[in-house]
């Protein structure tokens, strides 16, 4: 592994090591050749992975909700600041959502300022420009975060493989081991 490769955080996720000998795996100190207790650890461990799933899965659909939102509020701004340069003070109508597929008609004056909704029952007003820059850095930022999630899914999956193929071969082992003392008692 080289140095850019041990630099990636992967948001925290313990790296699962593939077990290459697993004779000498299973005579370690550690695991004292009890399959059952190695087989729990890795349960545990793929038990861990399944719960970092389940939470980068929600942060990514939260992520895909929210950029085509912040879209359409950049949209909106664009069409105030291309209308207000346009009209020479005519009031701008159009129709807002007001709950999902009820829309209401709205009669909107030229202004220089918007109010953004911020969250925590925040809202601030911004200067057209400086709203439309806030939500354009906001869109970058969360499709970076969407990109560094999907990378984090896929090495997260990477992560199953390994465990579940280690679980397989220590369970393998183990059988094999039965085995052999079968025969020989």
């Amino acid at each position: 592994m080289g140095d850019d490769e041990k630099k990636v955080s992967h948001a925290g996720i313990p790296p699962s090591n593939f077990v290459e000998d697993v004779e000498s795996f299973m005579a370690s100190s550690e695991n004292g050749g009890d399959a059952g207790k190695v087989l729990g650890r890795l349960e545990e461990q793929h038990n861990k992975y399944k719960f970092m799933e389940l939470n980068l899965l929600a942060k990514r659909k939260r992520l895909k909700n929210q950029i085509p939102d912040l879209e359409r509020s950049l949209d909106m701004i664009k069409l105030l600041k291309k209308h207000k340069t346009e009209s020479s003070g005519e009031k701008l109508v159009t129709e807002f959502l007001l709950s999902e597929q009820l829309y209401s008609k709205a009669t909107i004056n030229p202004s220089d300022t918007v109010y953004l909704w911020l969250g925590a029952n925040v809202m601030l007003e911004y200067t057209l420009d400086d709203a439309a820059e806030l939500l354009s850095n906001n869109i970058d930022t969360a499709k970076k975060q969407e990109k560094t999630i999907e990378e984090d899914l896929d090495f997260l999956r990477d992560q199953f493989t390994t465990t579940e193929v280690n679980m397989a071969r220590v369970y393998n082992w183990d059988v094999k081991r039965r085995q052999a003392e079968n025969r020989s008692a």
